[in-house]
């Protein structure tokens, strides 16, 4: 066979066809070696691409990033395409103005040397153990983020001459001492007030909606009413912990792994530890005479205890004849630690420095290392190797899971016996409102992927350690308006507090003329050196009072809507402080510096992205 298949390797044809494929190769694949793809863009920017691979570089490590911050919160959020879509389009937003920092700079002129790369990367904390450039850390760092030695020392120099540019537009903006007093005049700013509110629920018993109020208002608002796309699943869930249930453990075995691994229920010896002790902060020389005289004194006969309150400068411990309590090996500083061990019981020994000062340690008593008996752990054992069995039971029933929701892709009845489980099911949830575990990324990721909506059963999903399901789709409402019975009665209350409201206004706006009138005889709460952070009153109501203005004559009143319905405020005094602590004025100074430097770059970027081509080609 292998003959006829050299001789068939041989023949006019399979060259022509070998020729056909190597030309295949060339015109398809040449360019990518030669550096050119034939792959559209991610953005180009003054005739200068952005790749796609660029964009994914960049992409994935702000995902790195936010997971970092965020934590499990961005696993959540990352199951919404939509959110991960947000995140790349600031992404490639950028990437763009940098790549129009970076031409504005080369037209400047600005440049960096080999060796102010050099000393950047050597500075940069992420790169140094103990304070220290540490080569092995350097390349281990820029593996993990996907750069090579060459590409990153590239990225450096390009990041650093943008820097030139943008340091030195945004480092020359400073704000004024004069502007950040005033402002913290302003922040500290305190009023006197009055006020009254008038709620909107007592009102509600007065108000009726008819029929065509609540259709014309269901016609003329259908945004409000739209249901997003929802799901209901059938489910199989195996986990390790429901396992355990059906899972005996003998004494015998209990007892066996006790014997088997008793190190791991041996307590660790105790020592009781008494010392007195002598500080060396003031002199050194002096303090350690002194412990000397008094371990002198212990060898003559003298008694611990007595000597430890008369003498040692903890006072705590002196109080109690220099007891410490009990101790294991690694507590206390290393030297005292090493003296303690050396120890018998009853024994005193030498004088011991450390951080504190001079020691003299007396070994009180000693609870020596022991096995926990069998009968005090057993319990603990018997949990083990159920958990230890159910695990291996697991992994064994998954691939069984696995193969049969594959194989019998249109039901999970097959799989639930094949893992002699029962198939569960969900009420109807959106992404938004996904009940555990449903609501974890992966899982939630398939219940809306177009596999699982064209009625096949997912792969198996990881919930948790030891924790898996398959899922299927039960019900699917594709996202759309709500039916107008479903929703008629929320609406007629919607418009029973909107009328309510109204009256409400209604009243406070009497009030109000009343109040200006002078003929009010409305009891007003009054509040004074009301501040702006003020929490013990409605914050509509601080709100307002902090917009209006005291009236140079006659009464400044107003209305504000608060959550509950109306409020009448008043403002009697305001007070402006004379002078502000000068930190606060420092931190607002810098404050408006950094929103001013922050404002000039977004400036900046809008001005080059004026002047220059910017396309988003789209692959045909």
């Amino acid at each position: 066979m292998l003959d006829k298949m050299r001789d068939g390797a041989q023949s006019a044809v399979a060259k022509v066809i070998l020729v056909l494929v190597i030309l295949s190769f060339a015109f398809a694949g040449v360019s990518s070696y030669l550096g050119r793809s034939t792959q559209a863009p991610a953005a180009t920017v003054n005739g200068e691409e952005i790749s796609k691979a660029e964009l994914e570089q960049a992409y994935q490590s702000e995902k790195n990033r936010l997971q970092q911050q965020l934590g499990d919160m961005f696993d959540t959020l990352s199951a919404n395409d939509a959110y991960l879509n947000n995140i790349k389009q600031g992404v490639l937003q950028r990437l763009v103005a940098q790549r129009l920092v970076d031409q504005a700079a080369k037209e400047l002129g600005l440049r960096v040397s080999d060796e102010q790369v050099k000393e950047a990367i050597r500075t940069e904390a992420a790169f140094q153990t103990a304070g220290t450039f540490d080569n092995e850390r350097y390349l281990a760092v820029l593996r993990q983020m996907g750069y090579t030695a060459a590409s990153f020392r590239d990225a450096m120099r390009s990041d650093m001459t943008r820097n030139q540019l943008v340091t030195a537009l945004v480092a020359s903006d400073f704000a004024l001492k004069g502007e950040s007093d005033a402002l913290a005049k302003l922040q500290a700013q305190t009023r006197d007030i009055r006020f009254a509110t008038v709620e909107s629920a007592p009102f509600l018993a007065d108000v009726s909606v008819t029929d065509d109020e609540v259709s014309k208002f269901y016609d003329d608002n259908k945004l409000q009413f739209q249901r997003p796309e929802m799901v209901s699943l059938d489910y199989v869930e195996l986990s390790a912990s429901a396992l355990t249930d059906g899972i005996e453990v003998s004494d015998d075995e209990a007892k066996a792994y006790y014997q088997d691994h008793i190190a791991d229920y041996q307590t660790n010896e105790k020592r009781e530890a008494a010392h007195i002790l002598i500080d060396a902060t003031a002199d050194d020389a002096a303090a350690k005479a002194k412990a000397e005289d008094i371990l002198k004194q212990l060898n003559a006969g003298a008694d611990f205890a007595e000597l430890a309150k008369k003498d040692s400068q903890d006072t705590l411990s002196g109080a109690k004849g220099g007891e410490l309590g009990w101790f294991e090996a690694g507590v206390m500083d290393p030297a005292f630690d090493k003296a303690l061990f050396a120890l018998n019981k009853g024994e005193i020994s030498d004088v011991v420095k450390t951080p504190y000062g001079y020691h003299i340690i007396k070994l009180l008593d000693v609870q020596p290392s022991a096995a926990s008996p069998f009968a005090d752990v057993k319990v603990q054992i018997a949990q083990k190797l159920k958990m230890d069995k159910a695990v291996n039971e697991f992994y064994g029933l998954q691939q069984k899971l696995a193969d049969t929701s594959y194989e019998v892709p249109d039901t999970l009845e097959e799989a639930a016996k094949a893992v002699n489980l029962s198939v569960k099911s969900t009420e109807l949830f959106s992404k938004m409102d996904a009940p555990a575990p449903f609501n974890t990324p992966d899982v939630l990721k398939a219940a809306f992927s177009d596999d699982v909506l064209s009625g096949m059963n997912s792969n198996v999903l990881e919930v948790s350690d030891n924790d898996v399901m398959v899922i299927r789709i039960k019900q699917h409402q594709a996202a759309g308006l709500k039916a107008f019975d479903e929703v008629k009665e929320d609406i007629v209350n919607q418009l029973k507090q909107q009328k309510a409201g109204e009256l409400a206004k209604a009243k406070a706006d009497d009030m109000l003329n009343a109040i200006k009138e002078g003929t009010s005889d409305v009891a007003l709460e009054s509040h004074a050196n009301v501040g702006r952070n003020a929490a013990d009153i409605d914050a509509a109501i601080v709100g307002q009072a902090f917009k209006m203005a005291k009236a140079a004559e006659g009464i400044s009143a107003d209305t504000v809507a608060t959550a509950k319905g109306y409020a009448v405020v008043v403002v009697d005094k305001v007070t402006t402080p004379a002078t502000v602590p000068a930190e606060l004025s420092s931190s607002i100074q810098q404050s408006l510096a950094n929103q001013y430097s922050q404002a000039d770059y977004r400036a900046l970027i809008e001005l080059l992205k004026a002047k220059a081509e910017v396309t988003y080609p789209t692959e045909g």
